[in-house]
């Protein structure tokens, strides 16, 4: 009686070659999200809740698998997504693209910056188009269009409740002695003033606002040339982010 052949047991499919497909397939949606993400656009807030929701969902090492599972306080009713403060910091992404948008032609002509750090929104004025030098008083002919647009923005929906910080800065020159201001100090408060009485005057409470003056402490560039004190000198209309009040 012949004997049946043994099955060659190396060599042959597994059955499991699809795992391959399956993970180049991966690799390539995760390179193609990696490609389109956009880091200018990412603020503080946004990262802030990114970072709660992995927290939250739990994305632990033994956890695998159930990342999308409810958590316990889903029978209460909550999720991250329906926080107060991610609320909060969805309405300061939505405010930073409105003011990107409101100031996009002073944005392109130096008179305004626009960007977002750690204390929430900051709207940069340039001090050579709103003041004259070693003046508090703005220049209403040249700002009262964009000054306007800026109460608009700080009255909006999306920054209901928010608060806001004024702050004054100066170059490194000193001040002149026949002038009306002692020191950068006083001009940089001055200026803060100034700013937050114009805003205040179109409806905005000024319970909602901070002010302060900080001379030339806190330069953005090298102060050594005249572009760069002219950067330097500026007043910043900040939008205070949850942990910045």
């Amino acid at each position: 009686m012949a004997k049946k052949k043994k099955k060659d047991s190396g060599g042959g499919p597994t059955g499991q070659e699809w795992l391959t497909t399956y993970s180049d397939m991966v690799t390539l949606v995760l390179c193609f999200f990696a490609i389109m993400f956009n880091p200018d656009e990412v603020t503080p807030s946004s990262m802030a809740q990114l970072t709660v929701s992995f927290m939250a969902r739990g994305m632990g090492a033994n956890t695998g698998g159930n990342t999308l599972s409810p958590g316990r306080l889903a029978e209460l009713g909550n999720n991250v997504l329906s926080l107060p403060a991610t609320d909060k910091g969805k309405s300061l992404g939505t405010a930073l693209k409105k003011a990107i948008s409101l100031f996009t032609p002073e944005i392109h002509s130096k008179k305004m910056t626009v960007t977002s750090d750690e204390r929430g929104i900051v709207i940069s004025l340039a001090s050579d188009v709103f003041f004259e030098p070693a003046s508090a008083r703005i220049n209403i002919e040249q700002s009262r269009d964009i000054l306007l647009r800026l109460a608009s923005l700080l009255s909006s929906s999306e920054l209901f409740n928010r608060k806001f910080r004024i702050e004054g800065h100066t170059d490194s020159a000193p001040i002149d002695p026949a002038g009306p201001w002692t020191s950068n100090w006083q001009l940089s408060s001055m200026r803060s003033i100034a700013v937050l009485e114009y805003l205040t005057d179109t409806g905005l409470s000024d319970r909602r606002f901070q002010v302060a003056g900080f001379a030339d402490t806190v330069p953005l560039a090298v102060d050594d040339t005249p572009e760069g004190r002219a950067f330097n000198r500026r007043v910043d209309v900040i939008i205070l982010d949850e942990g910045h009040l």
